[in-house]
């Protein structure tokens, strides 16, 4: 479990500080009132807990290449670590309170996305929004070492500061990217509300108007997954983390499509892709065909099966410069990612596991497929922690970090969760 915090904590570092120079984290950033304890990381100055969660929230989550949770789906880190190191640094908690919030805050995420899952994406909600908020709250709570009464009334409190719509799928907003940090900001919230003896509903998660009813609309909730051999059996210690910048269901077709890429035949040679697929996914990655075949920028490319198996084709890749205002102009993409069709398998094991299929025919006749079994990064293939390193190295330099930044932050991951949590020589 600590090497799993560990992992998270680099993961998260590494992404806010890959996007702190992006259009979306600037103008965050300039909505904020400067000053305060707390660290947004890579950038001067301190700010208040909640802005400092919100900032380094949005910023990891994104360009969606931070971890995700098979069967809900969830993300975790880029909610809960922000939340939880701010408060830290806030409440001049230790390195052991963060590790213990970041955990329980995770596994909680975790195990509320397996009590509905599906219903809260099919309702038009971004579960990470819905149920980040609660994980926010409680692995705060937990950090700051609040009583059962103040920890219930925190979550009471979380539940009516929960929300995200899904609508930028329709056009490529950004609003997907602010929910992982207003979830992470709202959970700080709740805690120091709390705190102060505000009281929220105690029946939050399963009360005839609570968080289930009103995001998952249906009756038929596992609430047995939350307590389930809890503290024995450890639902996080599957989390994916992704080797690809892209939505999380688009990582096994994008393996699929490195791996065609290698038979030696080009994107001019293709005739059809046809792809088998969940009907989970259909409705965010899929459909409507023609804009997912063409979609209107990069962000909303992300959320694209059809230009992600393009993309990867024709590029050899998948990383941030994949998802570009000249990648979704590129004509060679746009006509492969034009051929490229669905249809459901009844049998795809979604969300339980996430799978990838990629058939290409070529105008010779000649047909060549691959499938994939599970995302890689994930339970069935994790990356290794040498791995995680590379990636965090990767993302800290897209960003502008020197070589001696990044070491010094991989040394405090290290060793943060046995000392003081103090992030302030990370703001620049």
């Amino acid at each position: 479990m600590r090497a799993t915090c560990e992992d998270l904590l680099l993961d998260v570092a590494g992404l806010c500080v890959a996007a702190r120079k992006t259009g979306y984290v600037r103008a965050v950033k300039n909505s904020l009132e400067r000053g305060g304890r707390c660290t947004a990381l890579g950038h001067a100055g301190g700010l208040r807990p909640e802005d400092a969660a919100l900032l380094n929230g949005t910023a990891a989550h994104g360009e969606d290449f931070d971890d995700s949770f098979e069967g809900g789906p969830v993300h975790s880190g880029a909610v809960v670590v922000p939340a939880v190191l701010a408060a830290c640094e806030q409440f001049d908690r230790s390195g052991r309170d963060a590790l213990l919030g970041i955990a329980t805050g995770v596994e909680a995420l975790c195990r509320l996305s397996l009590v509905a899952p599906k219903r809260i994406h099919e309702a038009g909600f971004h579960p990470t929004a819905v149920l980040g908020v609660m994980g926010s709250a409680l692995g705060v709570s937990v950090a700051l070492k609040l009583g059962k009464t103040q920890t219930v009334n925190a979550l009471g409190i979380a539940g009516s500061m929960a929300g995200g719509i899904i609508e930028y799928l329709a056009e490529g907003a950004w609003t997907k990217r602010l929910h992982a940090g207003w979830a992470a900001q709202s959970g700080i919230r709740a805690v120091r509300l709390a705190k102060e003896g505000f009281t929220g509903p105690r029946t939050v998660f399963e009360g005839t108007h609570g968080l289930f009813f009103a995001f998952a609309r249906d009756s038929n909730f596992q609430y047995e997954n939350l307590t389930r051999d809890f503290g024995h059996s450890w639902a996080m210690t599957g989390l994916t983390f992704k080797p690809y910048s892209t939505g999380t269901m688009n990582q096994p077709y994008i393996d699929c499509a490195l791996r065609l890429r290698e038979r030696g035949f080009r994107a001019e040679d293709v005739a059809a892709v046809e792809c088998e697929t969940a009907d989970g996914y259909v409705h965010r990655l899929w459909e409507p065909l023609a804009a997912k075949q063409r979609p209107p920028n990069d962000y909303a490319a992300k959320f694209s099966t059809p230009f992600n198996i393009a993309v990867a084709f024709v590029t050899g890749g998948a990383g941030f410069e994949a998802f570009s205002a000249r990648t979704v102009r590129d004509r060679r993409v746009l006509a492969l990612a034009s051929k490229v069709r669905y249809k459901i398998d009844p049998d795809n094991p979604y969300p339980v596991r996430y799978t990838g299929h990629v058939k290409m025919t070529l105008k010779d006749g000649r047909v060549f497929e691959e499938r994939q079994p599970h995302i890689r990064g994930g339970a069935q293939e994790p990356l290794a922690r040498a791995e995680i390193e590379r990636k965090f190295r990767a993302n800290a330099a897209w960003g502008g970090w020197n070589e001696a930044s990044t070491e010094r932050f991989l040394s405090f991951a290290r060793r943060t969760f046995d000392g003081k949590m103090d992030l302030s020589s990370f703001r620049r």
